[in-house]
Order: structure tokens, then sequence, then C-alpha cells
């Protein structure tokens, strides 16, 4: 009876999950890098830190990289 029984089939395989977290992870991580740069009075805004490196080039490219990441993820076969 044992013979007959079947496991039960996963979308992915264990490797694919992992690519998973990663790319999940680093989309996270981007938008982490995004967050910040406000100001506590509404009346002044502070342009340099809003519209520096990081928030501007740095955390969408992160984040870009990580949507390739978790394609990639779905995309890898055996």
């Amino acid at each position: 009876m044992k013979n007959n029984e079947q496991k039960p089939d996963f979308l992915f395989e264990k490797a694919n999950y992992k690519i998973l977290l990663i790319g999940i992870a680093v989309i996270a991580l981007g938008f982490i890098l995004m967050s910040g740069g406000g100001s506590d009075n509404p009346k002044i805004s502070n342009d340099e830190i809003i519209f520096d490196f990081q928030r501007i080039r740095l955390a969408p490219t992160v984040v870009l990289i990580g949507f390739g990441i978790t394609i990639y993820s779905i995309f890898k076969k055996k």
C-alpha cells in the first residue's frame, strides 16, 4: 500500500524558494533605503536629504534587482 502513496507535488523546488526569499529580502532592502528624509516641521523642506543619491538612484535600482531575482526564481528549472 505504501508504494501507491504519492508525494505532494510542489510548484517549485527548494532552491527556487530560497532564491525567491532572497529576492523578497532585496526588494524590502530597497524600500528601506527609500524611506526617511522627512522633516518634523512641515514648513521646512530639506531637498538635499529627499533627493540624494540613495533615494533617487540606489533604492529603485535595488528594488528592480530584487524583482529580477524573484522573476529568475520563478523561471529557474532543475
